[in-house]
């Protein structure tokens, strides 16, 4: 069978594509690595997150304000097939400050964007009085926060889970443990993966993450991108402690307190160090003093997909065209956008997207 799609790489980013494009009535393969390939899907910090991104970007700050909207009903449409919850709440989200200078400042840039946004930047400043009143949990080194309206979070295997199930129960084709180790194009695509698989299509989507950084060149593409370690702690199930999530802490769905995460250029060493998750650790008790009690159940290192100024890359070759280049940081918050608006722009559709700011050519 031939598809009009073939999606190399089967985490949040690729599946979100394969969702959208399989609601188009478009027909699609999937494939996805091996259990040792480096998975940002399965070790990320689960967030919705407008605030702090694009600020230096407005167009990025749109596009991730546009995903964040558009989250509800993409998540409601996901539980009414699958039954899956989530575990999405947007109503809010901390950037955290343990001093009024850092406070001060970071405010000053927000308010510069919120001025290059026309104003739809909505949030508040809270000070460690009306920052206690929200979060009664709150540390006395806190200084303060910002409380940005638009912010949230969600269970991100949730979604995984979610999202290759509605892919299967549409009649996309997931393969799983594939190594794509060749892509050829005559009148159609040709990959050929490491078990001598061979899928052809239309047209391809290379979405695999770090991946790319290897197969990227070799379909045209510069693939400027880098890993950047995160790592994470995670405690028992606990009592409702933290109402809102910040990049401190957040409390998810099944009561863990997720603590997190370092930012690290190690290359690809996925692993967990003594001093990584010790400073989050002090840092996690720092704002919230209750935590000093918890026990801790398990921790990770997992890999982000960076590019050299932080913002997706979504780019068609020019030596193979009807391949693309979807690549990111934010696979979660911008989850509902790769499914509901990637999908019209791969398809050159009316009312697409511009994404030339996100093209290759700006490095």
């Amino acid at each position: 069978m031939t598809s009009d799609y073939a999606i190399i790489g089967g985490g949040i980013v690729g599946l979100s594509l394969a969702w959208g494009l399989l609601k188009r009535g478009l027909r699609v393969t999937v494939l996805d690595g091996d259990d040792g390939s480096f998975r940002a899907s399965r070790g990320n910090f689960g967030l919705v997150w407008v605030q702090g991104k694009g600020l230096n970007a407005p167009g990025y700050a749109s596009w991730s304000q546009r995903s964040a909207a558009a989250w509800s009903g993409f998540a409601a449409e996901l539980t009414d097939a699958t039954g899956y919850e989530l575990g999405l709440e947007q109503r809010g989200g901390y950037d955290l400050h343990f001093s009024e200078e850092s406070l001060e400042a970071t405010v000053a840039k927000y308010e510069g964007l919120k001025a290059k946004l026309g104003g739809d930047y909505p949030y508040e400043v809270l000070g460690h009085n009306a920052l206690r009143r929200e979060e009664p949990a709150i540390g006395p080194k806190v200084a303060g926060a910002i409380l940005h309206h638009q912010d949230g979070h969600a269970n991100p295997l949730k979604l995984l889970r979610a999202l290759a199930d509605d892919v299967r129960r549409l009649g996309g084709v997931i393969l799983n443990g594939k190594q794509v180790t060749d892509v050829r194009k005559s009148d159609l695509f040709c990959i050929t993966c490491a078990d001598s698989t061979q899928v052809r299509a239309q047209k391809i989507v290379l979405s695999a993450g770090l991946g790319a950084m290897a197969l990227g060149p070799k379909l045209g593409f510069k693939a400027p991108i880098r890993p950047q370690r995160g790592q994470v702690l995670i405690t028992e199930k606990l009592p409702k402690l933290i109402n809102r999530p910040s990049l401190v802490a957040r409390q998810v769905d099944e009561g863990g307190i997720q603590i997190g995460a370092t930012n690290e250029e190690v290359g690809l060493d996925d692993g967990v160090t003594f001093s990584g998750l010790s400073g989050l650790a002090a840092e996690a008790i720092a704002a919230f003093p209750v935590l000093a009690k918890a026990q801790l159940v398990r921790s990770w290192g997992a890999l982000r997909i960076l590019s050299p100024d932080g913002l997706p890359i979504y780019q068609q070759s020019t030596e193979m065209p009807g391949a693309y280049l979807v690549t990111c940081h934010s696979g979660i918050t911008l989850a509902a956008a790769h499914a509901r608006f990637l999908p019209q722009w791969l398809e050159a559709a009316d009312g697409a997207p511009d994404l030339e700011m996100f093209s290759e050519a700006r490095f």
